[in-house]
């Protein structure tokens, strides 16, 4: 039974971040992981079945093909700790690959209590596995699973489906670097990522025609609106997908169709918005194979495996700490 042991962003943190980011100098931004409350949770599984986004699926096809390639390669896990476990459905194939011969603890960590509930309707009934899940920030509740191990017990962390293409330029660097510093020696990371593709391919992904992503993305405000007592008009924000060439990533905005004043009353903020003025919502960045060999060593990892989907380029990759 998964059991909620830490509460996520009061309303209080909410207004902080977005006082933040929309206050901020140049680019206004608003951060992606609240874009996963319950609606926003939904319509992204809805998103994740969209002929366009082929993330999804290509994960699928590996991790049902090469689970049991992928724990062979390891010692028994004890425990299983997984960052944005979103409903489970793709991590299902990892733990029905463990040895039955122990109790395997797994702990989903998630800022989506949404994802949560539907991670332990979706894993219930795996024999000799226990869910208990933390609705935490990534690293805040890997540093409570591994405070909960004993001496000797292997802990394998589950990152997937390329959420490590929204941290922004070096921040995913660093970001792997604050992770292996919670591992042992000899722990182990796999990761999955998002391969470069050509770009039309790519801004469709994240721009359907059914025009769901878009409902994703414009939810953020509806969140807003509900949470902090704000008034955006949903109907003069437009989404906005693009490939910046620089970064090569995927960026998602939110474009003022014309010049308005929004007011966020629990935040105690009214902010302008200009005619064509975006709001930064999301960063998905597209790797190389060669980069993400680099990002391991410089994290502090031994590649140790990687498996390729090539009809939607998608890499999962197994690194051990060292």
């Amino acid at each position: 039974m998964l059991t909620q042991l830490v509460k996520g962003p009061t309303r209080n943190e909410l207004a902080v971040e977005v006082c933040s980011g929309l206050t901020k100098q140049g680019q206004k931004e608003l951060p992606s992981k609240y874009l996963y409350d319950s609606v926003g949770s939904a319509l992204f599984e809805v998103i994740s079945l969209l002929p366009e986004y082929g993330v999804t699926r290509a994960e699928e096809r590996i991790l049902s093909l090469h689970a049991a390639e992928i724990v062979g390669k390891l010692p028994s896990p004890e425990i299983v700790a997984e960052l944005g476990s979103g409903t489970g459905k793709k991590t299902r194939a990892i733990l029905e690959a463990l040895p039955r011969k122990q109790l395997t603890s797994y702990y989903p960590i998630e800022i989506s209590p949404t994802a949560l509930a539907m991670c332990r309707r979706e894993l219930r009934d795996i024999h000799c596995i226990s869910i208990v899940g933390f609705e935490r920030e990534y690293l805040d509740g890997l540093l409570e699973v591994a405070a909960r191990r004993e001496e000797g017990q292997h802990l394998m962390v589950l990152f997937l489906g390329s959420t490590i293409g929204n941290f922004d330029g070096t921040a995913s660097t660093e970001f792997l670097r604050r992770l292996r510093e919670i591992l042992w020696d000899g722990d182990s990371l796999l990761l999955g990522a998002d391969l470069e593709k050509p770009v039309e391919t790519l801004v469709a992904a994240y721009d359907d025609v059914l025009g769901v992503t878009a409902a994703f993305n414009r939810n953020l405000l509806a969140r807003i609106n509900r949470e902090l007592d704000a008034d955006f008009d949903l109907d003069q924000f437009e989404h906005l997908a693009i490939f910046n060439d620089q970064t090569r990533s995927v960026e998602m905005h939110l474009r003022s169709r014309r010049e308005q004043t929004v007011t966020i009353v629990k935040a105690s903020l009214s902010i302008a918005f200009l005619r064509g003025e975006t709001i930064w919502t999301e960063t998905s960045h597209k790797y190389s194979q060669e980069e993400l060999l680099s990002m391991a060593r410089v994290a502090g990892f031994r590649w140790q495996g990687q498996w390729v989907d090539h009809e939607w380029p998608f890499a999962e990759n197994l690194w051990i700490a060292e």
